[in-house]
């Protein structure tokens, strides 16, 4: 983090300080074990855990000052503000306008993380990428993100998440982004926004904080991204697998050896000899994962890349975490998948899925946070996954007692993980290959870890 005054984070926040102004912090924490020497810590009052506990404990750690909500009864400087929350959105976006690289805003219902993997492994190979970590993308994690960024910097990739309208308002105003993303519109959230015209209403809310001489990049493959025609004068960037900007060719999948294509950028000044062509092998499996190296050839080239530095980036792209990440025992391949799921990568993953060797298994669990129509959007992936093929399917978790029913004969039930680990094995055959995918909250790395 750059070297910044307690006066100026003061100011940032609207907040009462109480110690030397001039003093300096260079990082701003919210984990207590993590304040030290130079830093700020935030003080959050949490639904479990009340930061404030902590302060004494952060003192004798050398920590520079606190930002609470309550005035200490220990002998440290300290920020008072109504809610450390807020202060630090606030010092988060005073924070980022001390910076003048491009930022680069990322959301959507799927895909998010992947696609800010693959743009900065494009990005990185001309410029000093930072980028979100983890599941740093909401109103907590985008200041923690935004505090990481330091003066070698030279480009900024943030994820955005969201759950309900107003919140992507408020992230995009810490974030400023000069190129928005979108990967799709899909079924996420739903009890809060109501249908997929409202993810699109509350996904879209990024553009407000769009520099005026920004860039939009949108999906052309989402029904509604492709009505979003221009923002205050500014024309969204497509691309797709139609006759876009940035589309792709000669689709190959090669299964677990991931996926060739030729990528190509139709220039808008309509000459032939300015549209690029790139010969790809995309590192991972799935089909859904040549928009996401569209979606970076897009950024890539908008920030100046070359083809051949794009090729590079997109051929040196690697998973991270429960997301497609192949697991090879002595008899069964394992595809985790299990961060977090909805109709939309359910159904993407069983595509994959369907496209590989060996007995396909789907260990499917529970999708959250889908509203009122949860029921027959459950039982609508169980009869997805007959429809493509998938040769057995095993349906864990309240919910997917309904996607078990829309499988029909074949399909396997249990209410809990725990039931389905103590009987899956028996079901299972040497040369299996499995899909295992349902919401985070659903702890599915349990299932991976039993079978791995």
């Amino acid at each position: 983090m750059k070297p910044i005054t307690l006066q100026e984070v003061a100011m940032a926040c609207c907040g009462t300080l109480h110690g030397n102004p001039d003093a300096v912090i260079t990082s701003i924490v919210t984990d207590s074990r993590k304040a030290g020497k130079g830093s700020l810590f935030a003080a959050i009052k949490g639904a479990r855990v009340d930061g404030h506990r902590f302060i004494p404990a952060v003192a004798e750690q050398g920590a520079v000052c606190v930002l609470c909500e309550e005035k200490p009864d220990t002998d440290i400087a300290y920020i008072k503000v109504e809610s450390t929350l807020v202060a630090l959105k606030g010092i988060a976006e005073y924070y980022r306008s001390l910076f003048t690289i491009p930022f680069i805003g990322i959301t959507g219902s799927v895909g998010k993380t992947s696609t800010k993997e693959f743009i900065s492994a494009v990005l990185a190979q001309k410029y000093n990428v930072h980028k979100t970590g983890g599941n740093f993308n909401n109103e907590l994690g985008v200041p923690i993100t935004l505090f990481g960024l330091e003066e070698e910097h030279e480009v900024a990739v943030i994820e955005m998440g969201i759950s309900g309208f107003g919140e992507m308002t408020r992230l995009s105003k810490m974030v400023r982004p000069d190129i928005c993303v979108i990967t799709n519109i899909g079924y996420c959230h739903l009890e809060n926004l109501g249908d997929r015209d409202g993810v699109l209403r509350a996904k879209t809310e990024m553009f407000q904080y769009l520099s005026a001489d920004g860039t939009i990049i949108l999906c052309h493959d989402d029904d509604k991204l492709r009505t979003v025609t221009d923002y205050h004068g500014i024309r969204p960037t497509f691309y797709g697998t139609g006759n876009d900007e940035y589309r792709a060719e000669n689709i190959t999948e090669r299964g677990l050896d991931g996926i060739g294509c030729t990528l190509i950028h139709r220039s808008r000044t309509d000459d032939p000899d300015d549209n690029a062509r790139i010969d790809v092998t995309i590192p991972t499996m799935g089909r859904h994962n040549v928009l996401n190296a569209l979606c970076a050839m897009a950024v890539g080239t908008q920030l100046g890349l070359t083809p051949e530095e794009i090729k590079r980036g997109l051929e040196s792209f690697e998973n991270v975490g429960s997301r497609n990440h192949i697991i090879k025992t002595d008899t069964l391949t394992i595809i985790d998948d299990c961060y977090n799921a909805n109709p939309t990568s359910t159904k993407a993953g069983l595509d994959t899925l369907s496209k590989l060797g060996g007995r396909r298994v789907a260990i499917l669990g529970d999708m959250k946070e889908l509203g009122t129509d949860e029921i027959a959007l459950h039982r609508e992936v169980g009869a997805y996954a007959k429809e493509v093929g998938i040769d057995m399917l095993v349906a864990v978790g309240p919910l997917s007692e309904a996607t078990a029913e829309g499988y029909g004969k074949g399909a396997y039930y249990y209410p809990t993980v725990e039931r389905c680990i103590d009987r899956l094995k028996r079901y299972l055959q040497p040369g299996d290959t499995i899909l295992v995918k349902a919401s985070h909250s659903m702890r599915f790395e349990r299932i991976v870890e039993a079978l791995s």
